[in-house]
């Protein structure tokens, strides 16, 4: 085992947990997956044509894009599920908050960006956090968000219904600062992130390439040959014409 001397946890827990993400981090995408919301065979000509690219470049593309969707939720799950090591209280509920400190009262909802929420989510969370504070008179419910606009710890000033909200223990919180408040270093999460390609490179070197897989051209091409063919089969195959297309 490496050491990647972050402090506020162990090397064998960071690699861990970064190795369950790795393995959950999707680099497998078959015809199923690929086709799971019906896929636009008129976007991906618009796009061949449109930028000179070839359909097998469209495709690529395409099977990138369905596979990025769904790695950033895990890397929420990243973010969240690191405090499950962080000791002294912290916790990560099966349902609830993301993440809960009972001894000190701070619960917690976590977000990849700032602007990962539309109003209708904020407002909800908002109300969350209000309903939390009305029954827990000590508690500090707060926003943390991996990427915010700068790094902060200030009061969530939030507009519910038209009317503006202002509570001190309602809080927007950027990483880096929750980082210092649950493990008492400033520096944490600067320590983590540049520790992060050495321990990737470690977890990546011991788990190999077994994770990556893409079988959606060979699938495509049991269906024809001819990969634009192939696209609009499989999205028309019951519409009128599309037998002899």
């Amino acid at each position: 085992m490496k050491t990647y001397n972050l402090g506020f946890i162990s090397d064998e827990d960071i690699f861990k947990h970064v190795k369950e993400t790795v393995q959950r981090y999707s680099a497998r995408i078959d015809l199923k997956d690929f086709n799971k919301n019906i896929v636009d065979p008129i976007k991906l000509t618009f796009d061949a044509k449109v930028y000179g690219r070839t359909m097998e470049e469209v495709v690529a593309s395409e099977c990138m894009r369905q596979m990025d969707k769904s790695n950033n939720n895990h890397i929420g799950y990243f973010h969240q599920n690191l405090f499950r090591y962080a000791g002294n209280g912290w916790s990560v509920p099966a349902e609830g908050f993301d993440v809960v400190n009972e001894e000190k009262h701070i619960f917690v909802e976590m977000k990849n960006k700032h602007n990962t929420m539309n109003s209708a989510a904020a407002q909800k969370t908002y109300m969350k956090m209000q309903n939390k504070i009305i029954r827990d008179s000590k508690a500090t419910c707060m926003l943390v968000e991996a990427i915010a606009t700068r790094s902060q710890n200030k009061t969530w000033i939030a507009t519910v219904d038209k009317e503006r909200f202002e509570n001190e223990h309602i809080r927007r919180v950027s990483m880096d600062k929750f980082y210092e408040i649950v493990f008492g270093d400033p520096l944490a999460f600067a320590k983590l992130c540049k520790a992060l390609p050495a321990i990737l490179d470690d977890v990546i070197a011991e788990l190999g390439s077994s994770t990556n897989q893409n079988t959606v051209f060979t699938e495509l091409a049991a269906i024809s040959p001819d990969m634009m063919k192939s696209l609009y089969l499989l999205a028309f195959k019951t519409y009128e014409g599309f037998d002899n297309f």
